[in-house]
């Protein structure tokens, strides 16, 4: 699998891309992932979830800088991942780092909530 052609989404308002650093992945979002952007979260974080274990990643860098709103039903195909992830064997789980921007007050609570379905996998950093 290529981080370059099977890991991106570019939609009008939202796009995703991952690429590899050593034994880890950074994905990258930006725009509005609304429901325009629901159906390619669900397509996406499977294959990005397939290609960390494939490469027997340590970590999974999700940044959310750029990422100016992001609705329920996305964050649900967050979950669904995280709990992925929560379900593997003890040495097959990597860590996930979201990187968020503090200008961005949506992201403090939001984040945080999320990081509360798997503490020991998820850290937030601004």
């Amino acid at each position: 699998m290529s981080a370059a052609s099977d890991l991106s989404v570019a939609l009008r308002d939202f796009s995703a891309n991952v690429r590899a650093e050593g034994r880890s992945l950074v994905l990258r979002l930006s725009g509005n992932a609304d429901m325009a952007a629901k159906d390619s979260l669900d397509t996406l974080l499977p294959r990005v979830h397939a290609e960390a274990q494939r490469i027997s990643a340590t970590e999974v860098q999700v940044d959310f800088r750029n990422l100016e709103f992001m609705n329920s039903s996305c964050f649900k195909s967050f979950v669904t991942w995280i709990s992925e992830i929560g379900d593997l064997e003890r040495s097959k789980e990597y860590k996930i780092r979201l990187l968020s921007n503090p200008e961005m007050h949506w992201q403090r609570r939001s984040l945080h909530a999320l990081r509360c379905f798997a503490v020991d996998l998820i850290s937030v950093e601004s």
